[in-house]
């Protein structure tokens, strides 16, 4: 992790946002407090930030409750929507 103060990171802002893949996180400060954190849009190995994310040790306690459920698969109701309104308009000679 790299820890630049604010004035730093107003002199450097070009410099720093080109290397913010190879530093990783950045640190700004103002006066030794943190203010603010600069994280790269992925990481150095390209992963995108949302791809790491992780369920919470709460959602998965949810979860094993089955009370979040699973809804229903989207795919058949579409096919079966689809089936109906072909045989209403008697494209289909099949119906």
């Amino acid at each position: 992790m790299n820890t630049v103060s604010i004035q730093e990171l107003h002199a450097k802002t070009h410099e720093l946002m080109r290397e913010i893949s190879v530093l990783g996180e950045i640190v700004v400060t103002d006066n030794g407090r943190t203010i603010a954190k600069i994280v790269p849009a992925h990481d150095s190995a390209g992963e995108l930030y949302f791809a790491k994310r992780r369920p919470s040790s709460a959602f998965l306690k949810l979860d094993s409750t089955g009370k979040t459920g699973r809804g229903i698969d989207a795919t058949q109701l579409i096919s079966d929507d689809r089936e109906d309104q072909s045989c209403g308009s008697g494209k289909d000679p099949g119906c």
